[in-house]
């Protein structure tokens, strides 16, 4: 297995392992099953040493670490953008989805893929929006209260 490859596919696979621990303590899996929908392909896409895992990956661990420091920043006191109350497997977890994003995003910049670019530009956009649209499906009320 490709070692890139394979970083890709752990990385995302621990934060989407994360994120359904979250999910297990406090408002309910189903929200953070959908939220976490996106990650599915950098996973298997990596354990398979596909290149698309990168550009798959690369949005979604993106994203998923511009959330953590969100809940970071309003942990410290330093800005409310989010505000809700987290317990302490909660706080751990965001530790574990940053630390992961952090290491799917330099893996993924330190392999160089041959993908084209224009593609890897159509695959970090797809992503990208089924990231954002995971997460607001997954506030829906018929979701967000299961």
């Amino acid at each position: 297995m490709k070692i890139p490859a394979k970083w890709i596919g752990s990385a995302s696979l621990a934060t989407l392992v994360a994120l359904y621990v979250v999910g297990a303590v406090s408002h309910g899996s189903l929200r953070h099953e959908v939220q976490t929908l996106p990650l599915w392909a950098p996973i298997v896409l990596g354990f398979r040493d596909r290149e698309l895992a990168k550009w798959a990956a690369l949005p979604c661990m993106a994203i998923w670490l511009a959330l953590m420091s969100l809940i970071w920043l309003f942990l410290l006191g330093w800005a409310h953008v989010i505000s809700v109350s987290f317990s302490p497997i909660e706080i751990g977890m965001t530790i574990v989805v940053g630390v992961s994003s952090v290491v799917g995003i330099i893996a993924g910049f330190r392999w160089k893929t041959s993908v084209s670019i224009r593609f890897a530009t159509g695959m970090v956009i797809l992503f990208a929006v089924l990231q954002v649209a995971a997460l607001r499906i997954s506030f829906l009320p018929g979701i967000a209260n299961q």
